[in-house]
C-alpha cells in the first residue's frame, strides 16, 4: 500500500503544483497580503499549501486506510443517549485534531490556518480514499464552522477591522473555537421521516415565546454527524395559504440550535434528544443519527423564512464536498483492482493484461481525471466567487473601474460554479458506484467475500448518489439550468453554436474539432428539447430563428410544460457532464501538452455516449408521456 496518496497521485499533484491559478486566489485569501498574521507571497503561502496535502496524503495513507477494514467492522453505539466513537476511529480523529486541521479554511484570527476552501476540499478526496466515513465526519467538521461564519457575515453580524483586513468579531465566536480545536461537532439537519427532497413538506416548527426568545420543536432523521453539539435546523415558522407546494419554502427560516451544553464541572445537560443511530449499508464509521427537539432553545439566522435561501447559499459546498468524496472511493476502487489485476494469473498471464480487464482499468482511470478536472474548477469558481463578494461588501474598493471588474469577475466565477456544480454532484456520485462495483467484477468471486475489502467501497458509495441532493435533483438543476439559460440569453445561445461549427469546420487542432462535434451535439439537442417544449403552445416557433425565442416563454410555468425536459433531465445531464469535461481537457491539453493523452482517451469514451444520448433524448419518451398525461386526466376528472 502507498505511504502517502498525495505523492502517489500524478493528476491531483498536477492541479496543485501546475493548473490552478493561485495568484488570485491566494491574494483574495490573504487580504492582499496586508494581515499581520498571514504570508507575504503566493509562492510561501503555495509551498504551505502543498505542505498540508503531503501532511493529509500521509495520514490518510497510514493510519486511515490501513484501519478501513476495522472502522467498517466497529460500529458507533448509542450510550446513555450519548454517541461513543470506537478507539480506532477515535484516534484517528484525535490526530486530525492534533494536526488543527479542523480550522484549516478559517481566518487566522479566529484560530484557523486560512487555507483556501479549494485545499480543504481536495484533502477530502485524500481521506476519502482512505474510509470515506471519516471524510464525512471531517468535512462537517470545518464545514459546519465555516458555515456560521458564513451566515454571520450575510446577516451582517460579523464586524470588521478595515485597516487590518482582520474580523473583530462574529456572533458566533465561542461555538466556531469548539469546532476547531476539536472540543465540538456541528451538522446541517434537514431530512425528516415524511420530508426528503420535498423541503416544502418539513414539518419541524420554530416559534418564539413571548419574550422572543427562538424554539424549535421536531424530529430530523438521517442527519450526518448528528451526534453534534451545534445543529443548523430548517423549521418551518410561516405558513402558507397557497395550495402550491412550491409556496411551503418561503415559510422555513434556518436556526443554529445547541442539543446540548455543558455544566462547570463538564456534565452534559441535554437540550435534544438522540434517538438512534442509523444502521447502515456503509459508512460505518460516520454517525448518521436521529435526533428530537422539544422547544429547544434556538437561533434565529437571518429573517424569518430566509431558511431555504440560505441553505442553498451554502450546498454549492456540500455537493462539491461530495464530488470530491466520490473521487477518493473511485481512487480506492481503481487502484485495488489494478493491484489484484496485476497479480492475479488466468490463462497464462496477468488478468490486467486480458483486452476486457484492460479496457475496464483505462476506462476507470480516464473517467476520474475527468471527474477531477470538473471538480478542481467547481471548487475555484466556488470559492472565488465568494470571496470577491466578501471583498466588495467589506473591502469595496472606491476605484468605480477597479469596483466593476470585481463585479464583473465574481458574476463570471458564480455563473461558472453554478453550471457545474451539479454536474460534479451527479457524475462523481454516480462513477463511484460504477467503479466501485466493477472492482468488484474484476475481484471475481474475491469481490464478494469481505476479506478483500471490494465489497466495503460498493456500500460506501451507494449513498453518494442519495445525500447532499440526489443525482435526480442533480440532473433537474442542470435540465433547468441550460434551458432557461437559452431563454435568458438565446443570442449567447446562438453565437456558442455559431462558434462550435466554426471550429469544427476551420479548426487546425485536430482535438478541438473533435470537441467542438460533441458540443454542437449537446446545442442540438438542447435547441430540440426547447423545439418540443413549444410545440404544443407555439406550433410556429421552429419557424423562428433562436434568437427570437425569448419572447415565447415569458408566460410558460417550468413545473407544467417542461415535461419532455424532465423526462430527458438525467440523459441530458450526462451529456453535458461529457462535453464540459472535454472542454477543461482540451483547455489543459492547450497549455500543457502531456494533458492532451488524457483528453484523447477521454473523447474516446465521450463521443460515442454522446452520441448515443442524443439519439435517445429524440427518439423517445413520448409514448410515457402520453400514458402519464391520459392517468392524469383520468385523476383530475375523478377529483
Amino acid at each position: 500500500m502507498s505511504s502517502n496518496f498525495y505523492q502517489d497521485n500524478p493528476d491531483l499533484k498536477f492541479y496543485i503544483e501546475k493548473y490552478i491559478d493561485w495568484d488570485p486566489l491566494v491574494e483574495l485569501t490573504e487580504y492582499k497580503f496586508q494581515t499581520k498574521d498571514g504570508f507575504k507571497n503566493v509562492k510561501d503561502a503555495v509551498t504551505f499549501y502543498k505542505g498540508i496535502m503531503d501532511s493529509v496524503g500521509e495520514i490518510a495513507a497510514k493510519e486511515v486506510a490501513p484501519n478501513a477494514k476495522q472502522i467498517d467492522i466497529d460500529h458507533l453505539t448509542l450510550e446513555n443517549g450519548e454517541v461513543k466513537f470506537p478507539p480506532v476511529l477515535q484516534k484517528i480523529f484525535d490526530k486530525i485534531k492534533k494536526l488543527d486541521y479542523y480550522g484549516m479554511c478559517m481566518p487566522y484570527e479566529l484560530g484557523g490556518m486560512n487555507c483556501p476552501f479549494l485545499i480543504f476540499m481536495m484533502s477530502n478526496e485524500l481521506f476519502a480514499r482512505g474510509d470515506v466515513s471519516v471524510t464525512a465526519h471531517y468535512g462537517f467538521h470545518g464545514g459546519m464552522a465555516m458555515a456560521m461564519l458564513f451566515f454571520s457575515i450575510i446577516e451582517g453580524s460579523t464586524t470588521f477591522d478595515r485597516e487590518n483586513f482582520q474580523i473583530k468579531q462574529t456572533r458566533f465566536s465561542e461555538f466556531i473555537t469548539e469546532i476547531i480545536e476539536g472540543k465540538a461537532w456541528g451538522s446541517m439537519d434537514i431530512t425528516e421521516p415524511s420530508a426528503g427532497s420535498d423541503m416544502a413538506a418539513l414539518t419541524t416548527r420554530g416559534f418564539q415565546d413571548e419574550k422572543g426568545n427562538w424554539f424549535v420543536s421536531g424530529q430530523k432523521i438521517f442527519i450526518t454527524s448528528g451526534h453534534a453539539k451545534y445543529h443548523f435546523v430548517i423549521a418551518r415558522t410561516e405558513e402558507s395559504e397557497s395550495t402550491d407546494s412550491f409556496s411551503g419554502l418561503k415559510g422555513l427560516s434556518m436556526f443554529l440550535v445547541p442539543a446540548y451544553q455543558e455544566d462547570k464541572k463538564g456534565n452534559r445537560i441535554k437540550l435534544a434528544s438522540f434517538d438512534s443511530i442509523e444502521d447502515k449499508l456503509g459508512h460505518h464509521g460516520s454517525a448518521t443519527v436521529s435526533i428530537s427537539f422539544d422547544k429547544t432553545p434556538a437561533y434565529l439566522i437571518g429573517k424569518r423564512g430566509d431558511g431555504f435561501k440560505l441553505m442553498l447559499r451554502i450546498m454549492n459546498n456540500a455537493r462539491i464536498g461530495v464530488g470530491f468524496e466520490s473521487i477518493g472511493i473511485c481512487e480506492a476502487a481503481y487502484r485495488m483492482a489494478k493491484k489484484y489485476a496485476s497479480e492475479r494469473q488466468s490463462m497464462g498471464k496477468t488478468i490486467d493484461q486480458h483486452e476486457m480487464i484492460a479496457d475496464y482499468l483505462d476506462e476507470m482511470k480516464t473517467d476520474i481525471q475527468g471527474i477531477r478536472a470538473l471538480a478542481v474548477k467547481s471548487a475555484y469558481h466556488e470559492e472565488m466567487g465568494q470571496k470577491i463578494n466578501l471583498l466588495l461588501t467589506y473591502f469595496a474598493p472606491e476605484d468605480k473601474k477597479e469596483l466593476k471588474s470585481l463585479q464583473s469577475q465574481m458574476e463570471y466565477h458564480q455563473k461558472a460554479a453554478r453550471a457545474i456544480t451539479p454536474l460534479v454532484k451527479y457524475i462523481g456520485a454516480e462513477k463511484a458506484v460504477e467503479i466501485a462495483k466493477r472492482c468488484i467484477q474484476i475481484h471475481g468471486g474475491y469481490g464478494y467475500i469481505k476479506e478483500y475489502g471490494a465489497e466495503k467501497l460498493l456500500r460506501d458509495a451507494i449513498v453518494l448518489p442519495i445525500y447532499e441532493g440526489t443525482s435526480q435533483i442533480q440532473s433537474l438543476m442542470a435540465m433547468k439550468d441550460n434551458l432557461m439559460g437559452i431563454l435568458k440569453d438565446p443570442g449567447g445561445f446562438f453565437t456558442k453554436n455559431l462558434q462550435a461549427h466554426w471550429k469544427n469546420k476551420s479548426s487546425h487542432n485536430k482535438l478541438e474539432r473533435r470537441v467542438a462535434k460533441l458540443q454542437l451535439l449537446s446545442y442540438s439537442t438542447l435547441q430540440f428539447l426547447m423545439s418540443q417544449l413549444a410545440g404544443k403552445k407555439f406550433s410556429d416557433i421552429r419557424k423562428k430563428p433562436v434568437t427570437e425565442w425569448g419572447s415565447f416563454f415569458k408566460t410558460w410555468d417550468p413545473k407544467k410544460d417542461f415535461a419532455l425536459a424532465m423526462l430527458h433531465a438525467e440523459r441530458l445531464t450526462k451529456m453535458v457532464c461529457d462535453v464540459a469535461i472535454c472542454d477543461l481537457l482540451l483547455e489543459q491539453s492547450m497549455k500543457y501538452p502531456e494533458r492532451q493523452e488524457i483528453l484523447e482517451r477521454y473523447l474516446e469514451r465521450a463521443e460515442p455516449r454522446v452520441r448515443y444520448l442524443y439519439t435517445e433524448i429524440r427518439t423517445t419518451g413520448n409514448r410515457l408521456l402520453q400514458r402519464l398525461s391520459k392517468k392524469q386526466d383520468k385523476t383530475n376528472r375523478n377529483t
